[in-house]
């Protein structure tokens, strides 16, 4: 609970020696002055409270910016598409950031995609091995074994949508940049990401 401007002013007065040269009544010139005092510690307690919140990432208002650098954001792979975020954006995306678990299976891959918007499939390469692999079957050997392709549909379509959608975002938006950009920032290392696009 935070204090007000007459409990500091008390506190203020108590710290105050006994006597006839220091005053406490409320038309005295040092009441006055601490008066003054207590409305700016009552602001700095404040602001002291707000600063509960603002350690909060969900709830952040003030260091939303300071935020925005620690976690690495504004993502470059939004900014690829030239869309400036608004306050609510920038919140969703800094709570997603740090509450994301990564992961290196194709299910992964797939909802984190889906979570972007895109329909996507995964199609991992097997090395050609002799009593496993059959006659036909592709020569995958060195470094396919390490390679994975996606395939996503050649133009996804991001269209604006009430209530998610702010003002200056684009009707509909084109393309799969953001999608490779964002594959490549999370796939394991020693991967390569082939896109296929039908």
């Amino acid at each position: 609970m935070a204090l007000i401007d007459t409990d500091y002013l008390h506190q203020l007065q108590a710290l105050l020696p006994h006597g006839p040269a220091w005053p406490r009544d409320d038309t005295a010139a040092l009441t006055r002055l601490l008066a003054a005092l207590a409305t700016e510690l009552t602001r700095v307690d404040g602001r002291a409270m707000l600063l509960v919140e603002e350690a909060d990432p969900r709830t952040t208002a003030v260091l939303l910016s300071d935020w925005d650098r620690v976690s690495g954001l504004p993502d470059p792979c939004v900014s690829i598409t030239g869309q400036i975020q608004g306050a609510v954006q920038r919140h969703a995306a800094l709570v997603a950031r740090l509450t994301m678990l990564g992961g290196q299976s194709g299910a992964y891959f797939i909802a984190l995609s889906a979570s972007m918007g895109y329909s996507i499939t995964i199609k991992e390469f097997q090395p050609f091995c002799c009593g496993v692999s059959c006659a036909g079957d592709p020569l995958t050997n060195g470094n396919w074994r390490w390679a994975w392709q996606v395939n996503a549909p050649l133009n996804t379509v991001t269209a604006f949508r009430a209530g998610r959608s702010v003002s200056g975002d684009a009707l509909n938006a084109w393309g799969n940049k953001p999608l490779e950009c964002v594959l490549n920032r999370f796939k394991p290392i020693h991967t390569t990401v082939i896109f296929a696009y039908s």
